[in-house]
Parts: C-alpha cells; sequence; structure tokens
C-alpha cells in the first residue's frame, strides 16, 4: 500500500472521530439543559394580553373632534378673556368683539350679541361676573342656533326629489353621495341626474359615488341641456319606483346671473314633473368660506328659494362660527353638516349637541350656564 494512500486513510479516520466526538458533546450539553422528565418543566412567560380597543366613538365625541378647531378659535379664546380676575368694560368687549369676528360669527351678530352684554351691564352697576358674560353668550347662541335647527323633507308619496346647489369646490358631490349612502341605508331606492353637465369629470365622479351607494345614476354627455337630465332622470325615477332622486346642479358661482338662471330652468322643470319638486333646495357650503358663505346663501335664496344649507368642512376649519351668522342673519335652517370623512360624517344638524360639542356641556366639560338677568 502506497504512502498516500495510508495518509488518506488517516486523515479520514481522524475527520470521523472528530464528528463523532462532536456529536456526543452536542448531545451531552442537551440533556444538561434539558429537565429531566418527572421535575414540571418551566412556565413559559404568559403572552401578553392585547390591549382593548379603546371604546367607539360617540355621535357626540366625533362631533367634539370635528368641532375642535371652532372651539379653540371661538370658545377657548372666550374663556382666556372671561377669566374671573378680568374686569367686564369696553375693553374686554372689544376683545370678544375680535374673538368672534375671528371665528366668523359675523359683523352683524356679534353686534347684536355684545349689545346684549352692554344690557346685562347696565342691568349689574356693582359689575358683572365674567362667569355672567360667558353663560349669557353661550346662552344667546344655543337660541339661534335652536332656531337653525330643520329636519329633511319627508314625502307621501314618492320620489323624493332633492336639488343640490352650490359653488365648486363647496363638496357637492361628496354630499350627494354621502347623502345616497344614508337613504339606501336605510332600505329606500336612489336615483341620482347628473345635471352637473358643465364638467365631464363632475358627471364621473357621481357614478363613482353611485356605485359606492348603490344608486342608479342618469346621465348625459357633457355639453348636454342640463334641464333635459332632470326631466330624464324624473321619468326614470318615476317609472323604477325610486323612493329619492337626488340632482346634483352645476357648481356656479352665485355672482354669475346666467348660470343662477339656468338653476331657476332646472326648477321649474322639476315642478313641472312632479308637483311639488323640488321638495328640497339644498345650498352646499364650505365652511372654510366664512363670511362669504352668507353671500352665497343670499344670493342662492333669492334665485332658487332654499329650503336648507349643508355646511360641510367644519372638520377642517376654524371659521365654523359663520353657521351662527347664517342662522341669525338669513333666517335658512341648517339641514346637514359634514364634519369628517366617512359617510356617517354627514349628519343631521341637531343644535343641542352641536352647543355640548362646542361648549363642552357634557362629562368634563364646563356645566350648564348660569341664568343671566333678563
Amino acid at each position: 500500500m502506497s504512502t498516500e494512500l495510508l495518509i488518506a486513510i488517516g486523515v479520514g479516520v481522524g475527520l470521523l472521530l472528530l464528528v463523532v466526538g462532536g456529536a456526543a458533546v452536542l448531545i451531552r450539553m442537551r440533556r444538561r439543559a434539558l429537565p429531566d422528565e418527572d421535575e414540571p418543566a418551566a412556565a413559559l412567560p404568559a403572552a401578553e394580553e392585547p390591549a382593548p380597543a379603546p371604546p367607539a366613538e360617540g355621535l357626540l365625541g366625533r362631533l367634539r373632534q370635528g368641532l375642535s378647531r371652532t372651539k379653540g378659535q371661538l370658545v377657548s379664546r372666550l374663556d382666556e378673556l372671561l377669566t374671573g380676575e378680568s374686569k367686564v368694560d369696553e375693553a374686554l368687549l372689544g376683545q370678544l368683539e375680535e374673538v368672534m369676528i375671528s371665528a366668523d360669527v359675523g359683523v352683524r351678530t356679534v353686534s347684536e350679541l355684545l349689545d346684549g352684554v352692554r344690557k346685562e351691564m347696565r342691568a349689574h352697576p356693582e359689575g358683572l361676573e365674567p362667569a355672567a358674560v360667558r353663560a349669557y353668550l353661550q346662552q344667546r347662541v344655543s337660541a339661534i342656533l335652536a332656531d337653525g335647527e330643520g329636519a329633511l323633507a319627508e314625502v307621501a308619496e314618492p320620489p323624493l326629489v332633492i336639488m343640490i346647489v352650490g359653488v365648486n369646490g363647496s363638496g357637492k358631490t361628496t354630499t350627494i353621495g354621502k347623502l345616497a349612502s344614508r337613504y339606501t341605508a336605510q332600505g329606500k331606492k336612489v336615483m341620482l341626474a347628473a345635471a352637473d353637465t358643465f364638467r365631464a369629470a363632475a358627471i364621473d365622479q357621481l357614478e363613482i359615488w353611485g356605485e359606492r351607494a348603490d344608486a342608479e345614476v342618469i346621465r348625459r354627455d357633457e355639453g348636454a341641456d342640463p334641464a333635459s337630465v332632470i326631466h330624464d332622470a324624473i321619468s326614470a325615477a318615476t317609472s323604477r319606483g325610486a323612493d329619492v332622486l337626488i340632482a346634483d346642479t352645476a357648481g356656479r358661482l352665485h355672482t354669475k346671473l346666467p348660470l343662477m338662471e339656468e338653476l331657476e330652468k332646472v326648477k321649474r322643470v322639476m315642478g313641472k314633473k312632479v308637483p311639488g319638486a323640488p321638495h328640497e333646495t339644498l345650498l352646499v357650503v364650505d365652511a372654510n368660506n366664512g363670511q362669504n358663505a352668507i353671500a352665497q346663501a343670499s344670493n342662492f335664496q333669492d334665485a332658487v328659494g332654499l329650503t336648507g344649507i349643508v355646511l360641510t368642512k367644519l372638520d377642517g376649519t376654524a371659521k365654523g362660527g359663520v353657521i351662527v351668522g347664517v342662522i341669525d342673519q338669513l333666517g335658512i335652517p341648517i339641514k346637514l353638516i359634514g364634519i369628517g370623512e366617512q359617510v356617517d360624517d354627514l349628519r343631521d344638524f341637531v343644535a343641542a349637541d352641536f352647543v355640548d360639542a362646542l361648549f363642552e356641556l357634557g362629562e368634563g366639560g364646563n356645566g350648564p350656564p348660569a341664568e343671566p338677568s333678563s
């Protein structure tokens, strides 16, 4: 046998012994690591329990969240001024005026509110407590908002015809989609009329919302006569047994007279097809527009006779005080408010809930106001 072969055999045997020895060592180490069979195994650490999900926010909680910016701009700043050490005088009233106007409550409404405070001051020559001023303002705002509460119309014989108007960017299409979803959730058959024929995108957006809300959309091509779309839509709604027909209209500037006249024409067609229609003529207003919202509402009111206002995007603005001015100056009810992106964030305007959310009268809030003097 050659020397090279002997060397190779020796190396192989050595490697084999090394592998076997290593395996034996590993087995001994594993045996030492494992507990004896008659000893209880060490308990594994218990799996960490998942933290309970926070309770779903109630309606008031969602409303408070949506109005947080307005509260910060209006109520919180009023509270900063009306501390226990404040002296109620004309200088303080000037600061209160600035705060309320900055929240877009409206000059006329603010003037009326402060005139009421001055009356309270005259009734208390010894001096008026800041808390009494806050109570008075809260009570007067609450009364104004209560006057502006209004429910959506109902009809004994369908279809209920709702005409939606407003300028571009106010949230008209989104409002229509959410309103359609609300009615379909109630088990009603809903149809949408794409009468904003000036923009192809408006028709496409409405169809997307129609699919989401399971509502059929009646449309024509871009540039078609809006009144003819309404005519076809009402015919279809009547023949197919729809409960609700919601009509989109072109988002137009309230200062453009010919376009406002087009709205009047659309409304006349509705009335000819269904007696009493439209049963609702709702103006969608972006709360971020502040005092311009009052100008919009006034002009649309003159053109088509509004039955109510939908105030959208309250969650994104500190100008939510405009709702007070709209009600106080125009006397048009607020039917719906938008406080977020979720479908159910378009909700009925309930004055008491709005006041609770704004002034935080619920648990942890400031409590009910004291009665001001008569």
